[in-house]
């Protein structure tokens, strides 16, 4: 077959988790549920935050814009596989998929991002407490978003560059839910080596960054903490950063697994299995995590359910 360039091609076949006709109802069912608890438990977060006085602080603002950054990125590749799954279809348009690998490192970028912009905020809090309210101002907490969000769009800017230059031998049938810019890779029938390499470069530039002020500020945070010497002291020090540091562990461990495991496993419908870890349980985690074990954001949500409550009988 003739190669073809990807805006030479109308549509891709997403192949899905499973072409077994008896689990499509289960599959749909299942997702569909995730999907609802993530959103919804995301909406309550930003809803709480934004409702109640007592967070309107720089740790709750990063959180809020972290749920709505993970709704994004739920709402990438679900919805369209829910409708697939329903309507019986497999194909995207090759505008679609486009839109798919943009939006999907657009919002997994910010996710890193706005992750390592919480480690920085604990770490003034903890680290430098007298200056905390002069350092995280409005403005720099503003700053610090806008930076953030570029950082991401030239992210993803640079991978749709990277997708738009493969060229296809065959059909292109995608052994995932979404369009997984791995398998489209693989998939190409050019300098597949070159290809794989830049990815892995951009990746790790980009993923780099954000690991490494992460792993900075928990470093300067755990040796502060060290100094403190009464125990709990260091307690609560470190209490403050156990949501934060349960997400990062999450997300970092959950992508690097799939990573690792689409190098590892042969069949790649068990990658795309794999890859259910970081674009749906992950962001559907997160705000349970933070609900949990964060004793402000749960007396929040209860302040906001006894509103809508009150409300709806009054």
């Amino acid at each position: 077959m003739e190669p073809q360039n990807l805006t030479d091609i109308s549509e891709f076949l997403l192949l899905g988790l499973s072409e077994d006709p008896q689990l499509q109802p289960l599959l749909f069912g299942l997702f569909l549920s995730m999907y609802l608890a993530a959103v919804t438990g995301n909406l309550l977060i930003i809803l709480a935050v934004s409702s109640d006085p007592h967070l309107h602080t720089p740790m709750y603002f990063f959180l809020s814009n972290l749920s709505l950054a993970d709704i994004g990125f739920l709402s990438t590749t679900v919805p369209k596989m829910l409708v697939n799954i329903q309507t019986q279809r497999k194909s995207i348009t090759h505008i679609g998929c486009l839109i798919q690998v943009y939006l999907m490192y657009l919002f997994g970028c910010l996710d890193s991002t706005f992750l390592m912009v919480m480690a920085y905020d604990r770490f003034v809090a903890i680290c430098h407490p007298l200056y905390y309210t002069v350092i995280m101002n409005p403005c720099r907490c503003g700053l610090l978003i806008f930076i953030s969000f570029f950082f991401s769009l030239l992210d993803s800017q640079m991978h749709i560059l990277m997708v738009t230059q493969l060229t296809f031998c065959t059909d292109v049938e995608i052994p995932s839910f979404f369009c997984d810019p791995l398998q489209l890779f693989n998939l190409d029938c050019s300098n597949t080596f070159t290809n794989t390499v830049l990815l892995y470069s951009i990746g790790a530039i980009f993923g780099g960054v954000p690991v490494s002020g992460i792993l900075y500020s928990y470093i300067r945070i755990l040796s502060s903490i060290l100094k403190v010497s009464s125990s709990s002291g260091k307690y609560k020090a470190f209490s403050t950063c156990g949501s934060h540091l349960s997400v990062v562990c999450l997300f970092y461990g959950t992508a690097l697994g799939v990573y690792l495991s689409s190098a590892v496993l042969s069949s790649a419908r068990q990658g795309a299995v794999a890859s259910v870890l970081y674009t749906v349980i992950t962001p559907m985690l997160n705000p349970f995590i933070y609900s949990l074990r964060n004793e402000d954001i749960k007396t929040a949500l209860q302040r906001l359910l006894r509103r809508t409550v009150l409300s709806l009988y009054l």
